[in-house]
């Protein structure tokens, strides 16, 4: 299976629990990792807009938002507002060699990561966490409510 495949066919699914480097950079699960920083095909982090995390998509969910985008009106200057604070501090980028990611200042500080960092799967993305700050937000649920949730998904 050729990377661009591999890449394609991406699971991300679990959690881990990984350390920065000096370099600000963390090694993916192997299984969760693409193409490198030269090739098309990059991903894309963005701060979550209602809770302290970094949203990772691949390049397939990447493009769908690409598309939405391009649906923004070049006269209609709140949404160009809007969009430019989304994606202020948003990073491009590919895995190196050792499966590692480097991430922006602005986005660490943004999720308030200095070293420990949990990397969290949603299948079709995954994010990147204070482990802290995730263990809070995670709790703010009970059982009852997330499996109403889970119900509406037909799941």
């Amino acid at each position: 299976m050729s990377e661009v495949e591999k890449s394609a066919k991406a699971q991300f699914i679990g959690e881990y629990t990984k350390t920065l480097d000096d370099k600000r950079r963390v090694a993916l699960p192997s299984k969760w990792r693409f193409l490198g920083d030269d090739s098309e095909e990059t991903y894309l982090a963005i701060q979550a807009t209602s809770y302290k995390a970094i949203i990772v998509m691949p390049p397939e969910k990447t493009a769908l938002l690409r598309e939405k985008i391009s649906r923004i009106s070049i006269a209609n200057p709140n949404k160009r507002r809007a969009l430019a604070k989304f994606l202020q501090n948003a990073q491009t980028f590919g895995c190196d060699k050792q499966g590692r990611i480097m991430l922006s200042e602005a986005l660490l500080k943004y999720a308030d990561i200095s070293k420990d960092v949990c990397i969290a799967g949603n299948e079709l993305d995954f994010e990147i966490w204070n482990p802290k700050l995730r263990a809070k937000w995670l709790a703010q649920s009970t059982a009852e409510d997330d499996t109403a949730l889970i119900e509406e998904f037909g799941i």
